[in-house]
């Protein structure tokens, strides 16, 4: 079952990619702030890299406003995250966070098999807004698509 408006983001390991590699709980993530969390199925992937995380970098001045921090994450290991976001520009303000076995994304209910593309299971493409651990608002893409889970799409309904 996803996750879904009114839950609390599950208790998992994730890996923060930031000054190295550093594993927290998601629960300690999320903790005692404004999130935006938006989901790629693989960094260095077409949509990923030239729309998805782009779009978030350019748009990151009007989250911060809000007094809401910018979060990517994708099932890949935080050497190819650190990796991508060097590539992308990324800043230091954007957390990258690192999913590699998807265990995050399985507790989330939004994984995707992606089997069939030699990728593995992988996170659905989408977007959520929590406030403390409470998802708030949640934007999860159709196969295939690119709209509902951009930074334009994310600012001008949160």
């Amino acid at each position: 079952m996803s996750i879904k408006i009114g839950d609390t983001i599950p208790k998992t390991t994730i890996n923060v990619v930031k000054d190295g590699i550093q594993a927290t709980d998601s629960a300690t993530f999320f903790a005692d702030k404004k999130v935006v969390l938006f989901a790629v199925p693989g960094a260095f992937t077409p949509t990923c890299s030239a729309k998805h995380l782009p779009g978030f970098i350019e748009h990151l001045d009007s989250f911060s406003k809000r007094g809401i921090e910018v979060a990517c994450v994708s099932v890949n290991d935080g050497f190819v995250m650190a990796a991508w976001g060097k590539a992308q520009n990324a800043p230091e303000n954007l957390h990258l966070l690192a999913d590699g076995n998807a265990e995050f994304t399985k507790a989330l209910g939004l994984e995707l098999d992606a089997s069939g593309f030699g990728m593995g299971i992988r996170s659905q493409r989408f977007a959520l807004y929590a406030d403390n651990g409470v998802v708030k608002a949640l934007f999860v893409e159709a196969p295939g698509e690119f709209k509902v889970s951009s930074a334009e799409h994310v600012l001008a309904n949160i």
